[in-house]
Parts: structure tokens; sequence; C-alpha cells
């Protein structure tokens, strides 16, 4: 179906199927963090979880720039390896604290900080990739095909996470979605080198960044799309405090139901 095109090349194809993995995991992670932070670490405090959430998402406001820059300049081959071997080892770190119950609310404040940098510069490297993986005429169906991989991803974590906080404790959770990387780790070393697009690396010099905020500000369609980012970034996607809350005061229930409202609100991004 020309719906699952890109598919049939084998590189995207062990790519898709190593990122669905490692979505998997990082909506666990993140679902178990929200609840130990919401629930366990402190007296359902909602200013507690939203402060992690902004230290987590925080450092891809001020280093998404330099992200992109260093993407366009180095092997992103290489640079996915070291952040997603660098996430792995904060997920053990994280989830070994927690598992012999030593972990303090700072200590996962210190962790999702880390966690923010590391994935400020992951995902333009990652988004980037795509791009040597199929041709220019694959490429809308490739990046539509890993939307539906983020957001399936959304359907499933939570769920599983909410399931695993209840049974063996957010600590696990972590670990196993340590392993998770490992997905991605065995399809970056193993991928068909050969098979991958040769792009031209951008020129060095000064002044890149300065050109690219201009190069924007003189697109007003991308201006457009950026301002429509910033309003549901802003004051749409602060759901996971709002259903932890809900969870726990208005239905009195414990992580499995936050972990499945979570799910439910990725069903209709999956349809869309």
């Amino acid at each position: 179906m020309g719906m699952f095109r890109s598919l049939h090349i084998h590189n995207y194809r062990v790519w898709f199927f190593g990122a669905l993995v490692s979505n998997i995991g990082t909506w666990m992670q993140r679902t178990a963090q929200d609840w130990l932070v919401y629930d366990i670490l402190t007296d359902q405090d909602a200013a507690a979880m939203g402060i992690v959430m902004a230290l987590q998402l925080g450092p891809q406001l001020l280093v998404a720039p330099w992200a992109g820059l260093i993407a366009d300049s180095v092997d992103r081959r290489k640079l996915l390896i070291i952040t997603q071997l660098s996430m792995a080892a904060l997920g053990v770190g994280l989830g070994l604290m927690v598992v012999l119950g030593v972990a303090e609310l700072w200590h996962v404040y210190a962790f999702a900080l880390a966690l923010g940098f590391v994935s400020a510069v992951d995902a333009p490297a990652r988004q980037t990739f795509v791009s040597e993986l199929v041709r220019d005429d694959y490429l809308p169906n490739a990046v539509a095909l890993n939307s539906a991989s983020f957001n399936g991803a959304r359907m499933v974590g939570p769920a599983v996470a909410g399931l695993l906080t209840v049974a063996v404790g957010p600590g696990w959770v972590f670990m196993i979605n340590a392993l998770t990387f490992g997905a991605m780790i065995f399809v970056l070393m193993t991928i068909r080198r050969s098979e991958l697009r040769v792009l031209e690396k951008s020129p060095p010099g000064k002044g890149r960044i300065r050109e690219g905020f201009r190069y924007v500000r003189n697109r007003p369609d991308l201006m457009m799309v950026m301002l429509a980012i910033f309003i549901v970034g802003t004051f749409g996607l602060n759901f996971a405090v709002y259903i932890a809350a809900m969870a726990r005061t208005e239905f009195n229930s414990g992580a499995g139901v936050f972990g499945v409202l979570s799910s439910v609100m990725a069903v209709g991004s999956v349809a869309g």
C-alpha cells in the first residue's frame, strides 16, 4: 500500500521498528516519572510535577538551535548512538535510585534536566536522519510514518507503564526503558551504511544560527506554523498534570488508571 511504501526500504524499515520500541519505552518512563513525583515523592503536588516537565522540556527551547547546528555538521548516526547511550544511562541511574529507595524529589529534578539536554541534542539529529534513509519523493511518507510511530507508542507506553508501576514500581519501569534504547542502538549499529544517502554537510562559519532565524522571519508560512506550535505547546500539552490530578482526586484511582487515561489521549492522533 502507498501508505506504507517507505517500509519497503530496508534501512527505514528497521529504523521504524527500532524507533517504535524506543518510543514506547520513552512514554513508559514519562508516565512512571510523572506518577513517581505526583503520588510517591510528594503528597499529590501538581506543581512539582509541572516543574519536572519544565526541566525536561525547557532545554529544548534553549539548546535546539545549537543542536540543529551540530546535527548539520557531524555524522548523525554516530551522534544518535551517543545520545541514545546517554539516555539509557540516565534511565538506569534514576531507576536504580528508585529501586533502592534512596531517590528524592531533587534527584528526579536533576535527572529530568539532564535528560532534557540530551533529548535536545538528540531530537534534530533523529528527525533529520530520516532524510538519509529514504529519497526525497519518499520523505513525506517517511515523516508521516514517524509521526504514527511516535503516537502509536504514546498509545501503548503509558498504559503499560501504569500497569507496571502498580505491579513492580516506577523504578523498574525506568530500567525497562533503558533496555528499549538498546533497540535503537542496535539499529544504528547494524544499519546498511552503504545504502545511506550522502547529504552535503553545511559549511562551517559564524552566523549560521542568525541566518536560520532570518530565514524563518522572512517566511510567513513558517512563522504561522511556529506560532501554532507555541500556542499548543504552551496551553495544550499540560495534560499530564491534569490527568494525574483527575486520576487520583476525582476518580480516586492509581497509576493504572493514570496510564490508561494518558494512552487514550493518543488514539485520535494515531487515527489522524
